[in-house]
C-alpha cells in the first residue's frame, strides 16, 4: 500500500495553516500539509518563523529544502563544517535533517518555505517559476503537487473545482490511479513541489 493515500486536491488558505513550536523549541512554524496526517508524516511541508539566532531541529532519515520567503536573509552554519548564506530574494538550500545546523540572522526575521521528506519513502524536487498566464500541471499516478503562490493572483481552469490561489495560498494536487492534469493561469511566482514514492 502507498505511504501517499491518494485524496481530493485542495486548496490551504494561508490563514490556515498550523502554528505550532519548532521540535527544539527555538522557534514557530506554520505547519501548511503533511501526509499521512496524524502520525508519522512521509512529507511536510511549512513556513518557518526565525525571529533570533538559533539551532534548527534535528531530523534524523528526513531530507530537507528551505526557500527564503521574506527578510533579509538568514546564514546556515553547519557544525561539520560549511557556511550557506539565504539571501533575498529567494535564495535556497537542500540539506540532510540529521545535519547539526546553526541559523544566524542577516539583518531581522525572515520567513521560510520548507520542505521536509523522508528519503526513503519519497522523491522530492522543487522549483521556483514566474506565473505568467496559463501553466500546465501533469501529476503521474500515485504523484502529488503543491503550488505555493509566492506573488500575486492565480485561480485553476474552471473544471478542477478549486478555488482561486490568493499570496501564501497553497494548493495541493493529488493523483489517485489514473494522470491528472491542471491548468493554472494567472500572474505572479509560485513554488512548485512534486512528491513522488519510492
Amino acid at each position: 500500500m502507498s505511504t501517499l493515500a491518494p485524496a481530493l486536491s485542495r486548496v490551504v488558505p494561508a490563514n490556515e495553516y498550523r502554528r505550532e513550536r519548532w521540535r527544539n523549541g527555538a522557534g514557530w512554524t506554520r505547519e501548511i500539509a503533511a501526509e499521512p496526517e496524524g502520525g508519522e508524516w512521509a512529507w511536510r511541508l511549512s513556513i518557518a518563523e526565525i525571529e533570533q539566532d538559533a539551532p534548527f531541529s534535528r531530523f534524523p532519515g528526513i531530507d530537507r529544502e528551505i526557500v527564503l520567503l521574506s527578510g533579509n536573509g538568514v546564514r546556515l552554519r553547519f557544525d561539520e563544517g560549511g557556511v550557506h548564506s539565504l539571501e533575498p530574494p529567494h535564495g535556497r538550500l537542500r540539506f540532510a535533517g540529521e545535519a547539526s545546523v546553526h541559523g544566524e540572522l542577516i539583518d531581522g526575521a525572515t520567513q521560510d518555505f520548507n520542505l521536509m521528506w523522508r528519503r526513503d519513502l519519497i522523491d522530492a524536487q522543487l522549483w521556483h517559476r514566474p506565473l505568467v498566464g496559463p501553466m500546465v500541471i501533469f501529476a503521474e499516478a500515485g504523484t502529488t503537487w503543491a503550488v505555493h503562490l509566492l506573488a500575486g493572483q492565480a485561480r485553476f481552469a474552471d473544471d478542477s473545482g478549486l478555488p482561486s490561489l490568493q499570496a501564501g495560498d497553497t494548493a495541493l494536487l493529488r493523483a489517485g490511479d489514473t494522470r491528472l492534469r491542471h491548468v493554472l493561469d494567472g500572474g505572479g511566482e509560485v513554488l512548485l513541489v512534486q512528491l513522488r514514492p519510492k
